[in-house]
């Protein structure tokens, strides 16, 4: 039986496939699971809550359908370039997000089927134990709008792959399928497509078994490289929000919409 707290969330779906096991469930299929200002928070505040229980062993996070998440929805991305409140409060939540889950002492296991992209994929990489599948689409998109690559991606990617190919990709807006992404390390395993929710289920049932405090000990410490990066990551997302209020980030989610090349100025002001 799920939490009776879980009932509070809209976007959010929640199932629990073996006691002890919560599956969390982005659920938009008309928008390939994007998030909008609802989802964004819900996804931001639900660690906190998951930490607190005690029922809860392992989480597993996917998306509803054949996709994990196409990343913020152009609504979300027009209400933050328009309005200063919501820019500070989806910033806030941008940077709780990823330190909700960092700091989440339950292991956490993502399942990436289709496109992963923004926020969505910071979730899908940010969980420790990552399966995606062959034909899985990984893009981190930020540049591409106009904007710093922040959610995670600073964070993480050098840790993961090393500067030199995160530069690579985060620089050029490069999509890496599923077995390009498990070939550089990105991601802890490539499964055929279709396979990925039943992998990641199998790792669930084994950290489950495990022994607790091992296990979550083990990720706390883990998870020391990352808090050490803090600094690093706090940079890249507040230059991300500062990005959203240059006509930079308006042309790119013009050109989103248009599905088109961006033209960007070329000019910056550092």
């Amino acid at each position: 039986m799920v939490p009776a707290w879980t009932s509070a969330y809209q976007r959010l779906v929640f199932q629990e496939p073996e006691p002890g096991i919560l599956e969390v469930v982005l659920h938009r299929p008309e928008a390939l699971n994007a998030l909008d200002a609802t989802a964004h928070r819900e996804l931001t505040c639900v660690w906190r809550d998951i930490d607190a229980d005690p029922s809860i062993r392992v989480v597993l996070i996917r998306g509803s359908d054949r996709a994990f998440s196409a990343g913020g929805d152009f609504t979300l991305i027009e209400e933050i370039m328009s309005d200063p409140e919501a820019c500070m409060r989806v910033w806030k939540e941008a940077r709780d997000l990823v330190y909700n889950i960092i700091h989440c002492g339950k292991p956490i296991v993502s399942a990436i089927e289709g496109p992963a992209v923004g926020a969505g994929l910071a979730v899908a990489l940010l969980a420790d134990i990552s399966v995606a599948a062959r034909g899985a689409r990984l893009l981190d998109g930020h540049v591409r709008l106009g904007v710093a690559a922040g959610d995670h991606a600073v964070l993480i990617w050098p840790l993961l792959i090393g500067i030199a190919k995160a530069k690579y990709y985060l620089l050029l807006n490069e999509p890496l399928s599923g077995e390009e992404a498990e070939r550089l390390g990105l991601v802890s395993v490539c499964v055929e497509d279709g396979k990925a929710y039943e992998t990641a289920l199998e790792i669930a049932r084994r950290l489950a078994r495990g022994s607790a405090s091992a296990i979550r000990w083990t990720k706390y410490a883990l998870n020391n490289w990352l808090r050490m990066a803090g600094p690093i990551f706090d940079v890249s997302t507040a230059l991300e929000f500062l990005g959203f209020l240059l006509p930079d980030a308006r042309e790119g989610l013009q050109a989103l919409r248009e599905k088109r090349s961006p033209r960007f100025s070329g000019e910056a002001p550092l």
